[in-house]
């Protein structure tokens, strides 16, 4: 049996040998797909307040 002091060490020695393999984004991509993530969101807040907006009216309207 190992004992739970040598599993995190292995744990964080083979997650240290899995990271030197990921292909990281260039600075320019990063930087893109940021934006891109940001105008998303942006988008998705403007559509969910229309939304609750225009149900907040037609709940007002039946009550």
């Amino acid at each position: 049996m190992f004992s739970p002091i040598h599993r995190l060490f292995k744990f964080v020695k083979e997650a240290y040998e899995e990271l030197k393999k990921v292909t990281w984004l260039s600075r320019t991509q990063m930087i893109a797909s940021t934006w891109l993530v940001i105008l998303l969101v942006i988008i998705f807040a403007i559509y969910v307040g229309v939304v609750d907006f225009v149900i907040g009216k037609t709940l007002g309207l039946l009550i």
